[in-house]
């Protein structure tokens, strides 16, 4: 006689028990495999409760209506949980040398962990590959003390070495330890800065009275109708708040050309190309998601739940804008800029 929980609730079932023939292993059920004690429905639900938000008291809470008097213990919930991490080991070591890699976005965020007896916040390097069809993939998600070249350059060196080739173009923030690990692990790649962490920086410089002429002078260099018009917008701002501003020309020749690369790729794609907005979006998916549960237990949870989310459908990534114009992008003999 065994129990076996369902969405209905526990269910008394009566097993035989038998050796067929002299010799052979004891006879086993294939619809009730030894030991199992709920019907792979209870553990989806288990699942998709704990992605959605829920901690394991929660969980029980939410799914006991359903399973009304059969046990479902804060152990069994956190080995149910516990499965999700083989998918993650697979995802982590799996080769990508059959993956074509158009568009990659990088970028970190911080996540509240629990580490050797303290909460602490600890960054997470995200990279998100763009494939030749627009869609977007997950590449990469790897905690680190910090968002430093060591950090990045371990992470990139990771990708190359399961077989990642280089991008076309690499999209990314201001941070410096990034910016020299691209170029060393991709030097032929191409590179974005994002146009929206630079009027961030310019307008940390700025005087408060000029904020609002040097946001619309930016906006006419990245939203200029070509690479052309956008250069001679760039210079025009130069001129214009050199004396008055210094310290934000300083920041916005510090970015230079690379804020101005999306030029040379096709218009239907500059909206998704001149800002890393893509993995912004998606590391706040990941924050609305933690925040339920204030800090997560420890680096691996946090990982199996960052890397599940995705994995579960929970989180989309949907095809950039301007996808149809890839192909563009691949051939030598097309202009891209059109």
């Amino acid at each position: 006689m065994r129990t076996l929980t369902g969405p209905t609730g526990p269910a008394a079932l009566t097993l035989p028990r038998a050796t067929l023939f002299a010799g052979a292993k004891e006879w086993t059920s294939r619809i009730v495999p030894r030991y199992h004690r709920r019907m792979p429905e209870v553990n989806e639900a288990v699942v998709a409760t704990y992605l959605a938000g829920g901690n394991t008291r929660r969980i029980r809470g939410a799914l006991q209506p359903l399973l009304k008097a059969a046990p479902l213990s804060k152990s069994a919930v956190s080995r149910v949980v516990a499965t999700l991490k083989d998918g993650l080991e697979a995802w982590r070591t799996r080769s990508l040398a059959d993956l074509d890699i158009i568009y990659v976005y990088l970028d970190g965020f911080a996540l509240r962990v629990r580490s050797a007896g303290r909460v602490v916040s600890v960054p997470v390097l995200g990279v998100v590959g763009v494939l030749p069809d627009g869609h977007k993939h997950l590449l990469a998600l790897e905690l680190c003390g910090g968002e430093s070249f060591a950090a990045w350059k371990g992470c990139l060196d990771d990708l190359v070495a399961r077989g990642l080739r280089a991008p076309v173009l690499c999209i990314i923030d201001g941070n410096a330890g990034l910016r020299r690990a691209v170029g060393l692990v991709w030097p032929r790649a191409a590179i974005q800065r994002c146009c929206v962490h630079k009027l961030r920086n310019l307008e940390r410089k700025a005087p408060k009275h000029a904020l609002a002429e040097i946001r619309d002078d930016f906006h006419r260099i990245v939203y200029a109708a070509s690479g052309d018009a956008a250069r001679t917008a760039f210079t025009a701002f130069e001129r214009t708040w050199a004396k008055r501003c210094p310290g934000v020309v300083t920041s916005l020749r510090e970015g230079g050309a690379e804020l101005l690369t999306f030029f040379r790729f096709p218009k239907a794609q500059w909206k998704t190309l001149r800002t890393t907005n893509t993995i912004e979006r998606l590391h706040e998916e990941f924050r609305r998601r933690v925040k339920t549960q204030g800090s997560l237990p420890s680096e691996d949870a946090a990982l199996v739940l960052l890397f599940s989310l995705v994995a579960s459908g929970q989180i989309r990534l949907r095809r950039i804008d301007g996808w149809q114009k890839i192909a563009a992008v691949l051939s030598p003999h097309t202009a891209v800029a059109a």
